[in-house]
């Protein structure tokens, strides 16, 4: 079993639905268990137009090799609508394999590192939330990269929106 991060974002749609759906889509397939999952971001897009972003960082626990984890990414990309109109395009979803175990892979279909994840804070961030502590291969301690990316629009969204749902009951 290999420990692998997937970078998840939408913009098209109920993006935070999306990626609620997505998580639980990863966790149905044999071969893979999602071992945590950041809180939810919305983030500006970075390079292209479109309606705010909404991002996660999902650690995964895999026996798929990297090329059939990227398969199983862009089927789950599919299934939820994705097209891949043009670079940049808005999405339904989209499903980023960030790291794969201690693995440097340069491939035509796959970079791993993600080749950009150090200059995302909608990356960083997240990543950082649910493995504070993770080394990039060839890039070192993902926390001390966050200073690079402090100056990109990043907020953390709350899950629930019930206004009662965080109140304390009067005695």
């Amino acid at each position: 079993m290999t420990l692998a991060y997937l970078g998840l974002g939408a913009n098209l749609g109920d993006a935070r639905q999306t990626l609620k759906d997505a998580v639980v889509c990863l966790a149905q397939h044999a071969g893979l268990a999602v071992l945590a999952k950041s809180g939810f971001y919305r983030t500006a897009p970075v390079d292209a137009g479109g309606d705010d972003y909404m991002n996660a960082v999902v650690a995964i626990e895999t026996s798929f090799d990297a090329l059939r984890l990227l398969a199983l990414c862009h089927a789950i990309e599919h299934h939820f609508g994705r097209e891949r109109a043009y670079r940049n395009a808005p999405r339904t979803l989209d499903l980023d394999l960030l790291l794969y175990g201690e693995s440097l892979i340069d491939l035509p279909e796959l970079t791993v590192p993600h080749p950009r994840m150090t200059q995302r804070a909608f990356v960083l961030v997240p990543l950082v939330e649910i493995s504070p502590d993770i080394e990039i291969p060839g890039a070192g301690r993902a926390a001390d990269l966050l200073d690079a990316v402090a100056g990109q629009r990043i907020e953390k969204v709350e899950i629930c929106q019930c206004p009662i749902a965080n109140r304390v009951p009067s005695s």
